[in-house]
């Protein structure tokens, strides 16, 4: 199947520690481990992937409004901690009109009370808990398949 779809994959704060930090928790796989596989997983679509990992709320802010620019389909974000604090990347995302998907590799909700709260789940497409960095294959193939992301959906 071909989407031709262009796809941001953006990873917030810390995330850039994958494979390092707490592996008991987030598993061994590095970041660039992930995004790796992930542009493997978008070639198989013939579908265009960037990645973006920055642990600074406004770079990330400043990188979903260079998608608008740049004609994303559609946006696959692991916000990490900024999920719980981050309106103004809310806002972000919500300013630029393309539909995402929120992703975490663990299932935020049986963690701290305070990863309970999101910021993003219900503005999302489709939200993505706690299938480890295996979550980040099934929000590329969504993303590459589904008529919520195609190009006859924009405005």
């Amino acid at each position: 199947m071909s989407s031709s779809r262009t796809i941001l994959l953006i990873n917030g704060p810390n995330l850039n520690l994958l494979g390092t930090r707490e592996p008991h928790i987030y598993g061994s796989d590095t970041l660039a481990d992930v995004v790796w596989n992930t542009k493997a997983i978008a070639d198989k679509y013939d579908a265009t992937l960037y990645d973006f990992q920055s642990n600074h709320e406004g770079a990330i802010v400043d990188r979903i409004h260079q998608a608008r620019d740049e004609g994303v389909d559609g946006i696959i974000i692991n916000p990490g901690g900024l999920t719980h604090t981050s309106v103004v990347v809310r806002d972000a995302l919500l300013g630029v009109s393309i539909p995402f998907i929120e992703l975490h590799v663990t299932n935020v909700h049986s963690r701290e009370p305070f990863r309970h709260h999101s910021y993003f789940s219900d503005k999302a497409e489709a939200i993505i808990v706690g299938f480890g960095v295996k979550g980040y294959e099934y929000a590329i193939d969504f993303v590459a398949t589904s008529p919520k992301f195609g190009k006859t959906e924009k405005k």
